[in-house]
């Protein structure tokens, strides 16, 4: 009996002791490890589809961008921030589009690069808005998207009033043409687009003879187009994407139309020789991109398309310098503000003053980009040939 007391005591004090003793102090020299900071950056864009190259072309850019964010070492607050991108395919289309803006949102991203289309961009604006969450779009141009009053909307192109203008002014002083046809596919980009470079036309002296439409998936327009032909315009300008413009070309060849297409950003990529093929041409096709850079915002422009080719051994298509900016500038807005929430780095996006890739960035009260370049392109030899930078 004394020896099961004598027991009981001696593992009693035992744990006494254990449960007093101190931890350990860290070796001298041994720095505490830092706090990191997940921050999650959506991107959405047509990956599937066709138009999946300028969906890819921009999620490439978000993905170089944060790369270089996360070997930077950078901080936001006192935490060391790792940036991770949570990437959404829309295939382009409206429903698919909200639905991928609904996941991030659900994922509780930090801010959002995307989307790509107008017809995209429209839906997902309200449902990032409504959770209080911002996005650059990097290439969508539908005047609409910055003029709804969501105060986290943000847009790095200029926009189709714009586009449409500046082509319809360059069409009547510069390629002489005193009578234009109108195409458009119906989306918001292509419809919005067209509407625009209509009523710049009129205004600027030429007559519109028609404004025929189509849709974003069609391949035959001989019925559209031998309307036209009766009507012998100087310029048919296409509202759409290289996917329906390329193949759009080939017929007005085969059908002997010798009117100059001319058409917005949809129509100055690469993958347009593609479609186009043998009908391109020289100087038969003219188009306008919402961006561009000169002066001293080139070398940065050289710089990013350098490391986009070295790392994805392709050319830029489109948009990756936009998409790759946008994701700096959320991050540097999120330095700024010493914080990755939403509501406290927004004030910082807003006043941002940043250079990178696609020029020097400054945004107005609507979000969108002050002096907003544009560049003016036609095709010659099988290449794109840039014409002039206007702002």
């Amino acid at each position: 009996m004394r020896t099961e007391i004598k027991l009981i005591a001696l593992a009693a004090a035992v744990t006494l002791a254990a449960c007093g003793k101190k931890e350990e102090a860290p070796a001298p020299g041994a720095a505490p490890a830092a706090e990191q900071l997940v921050v999650k950056i959506g991107h959405v864009g047509p990956t599937s589809g066709p138009v999946a190259h300028f969906g890819q072309d921009t999620e490439n850019g978000a993905r170089l961008a944060v790369e270089e964010l996360n070997a930077a070492g950078i901080k936001i607050g006192d935490k060391s921030a790792k940036f991770e991108l949570m990437a959404e395919d829309d295939a382009a289309d409206p429903k698919q589009g909200a639905a991928a803006a609904q996941k991030l949102v659900d994922a509780k991203v930090n801010g959002v690069v995307g989307h790509v289309t107008s017809g995209t961009t429209l839906p997902a604006s309200k449902i990032y808005n409504d959770a209080g969450i911002p996005q650059i779009t990097p290439s969508s141009t539908n005047p609409k998207i910055t003029r709804q009053g969501y105060a986290g909307m943000f847009r790095l192109v200029a926009d189709d009033t714009q586009q449409g203008g500046a082509m319809a002014r360059y069409s009547v002083e510069t390629l002489k043409a005193q009578t234009v046809a109108v195409i458009d596919d119906r989306t918001a980009y292509g419809q919005g687009l067209a509407d625009a470079f209509e009523k710049a036309a009129a205004a600027a002296g030429a007559k519109v003879v028609a404004h025929e439409f189509t849709n974003d998936k069609a391949t035959d327009f001989k019925a559209i187009l031998t309307t036209l032909k009766a009507k012998k315009p100087d310029v048919i300008f296409f509202g759409g994407m290289d996917s329906v413009g390329g193949p759009m070309l080939r017929q007005m060849k085969q059908l002997g139309i010798p009117a100059k297409l001319v058409g917005g950003d949809g129509l100055c990529t690469g993958e347009m020789i593609k479609l186009a093929a043998e009908a391109l041409g020289d100087d038969r096709v003219y188009c306008v991109e919402a961006g561009g850079v000169d002066g001293d915002e080139v070398s940065g422009n050289d710089k990013f398309r350098a490391a986009f080719k070295a790392k994805y051994q392709i050319e830029v298509q489109a948009y990756s310098p936009y998409a790759y900016d946008g994701v700096k500038l959320l991050a540097q807005a999120m330095q700024t503000a010493g914080s990755a929430e939403p509501a406290k780095y927004l004030p910082a996006l807003k006043a941002i003053k940043y250079q990178g890739a696609s020029g020097n960035v400054e945004f107005d009260e609507k979000g969108d980009r002050k002096n907003a370049a544009l560049t003016l392109y036609t095709f010659r030899s099988g290449a794109r040939a840039k014409l002039a930078v206007i702002r």
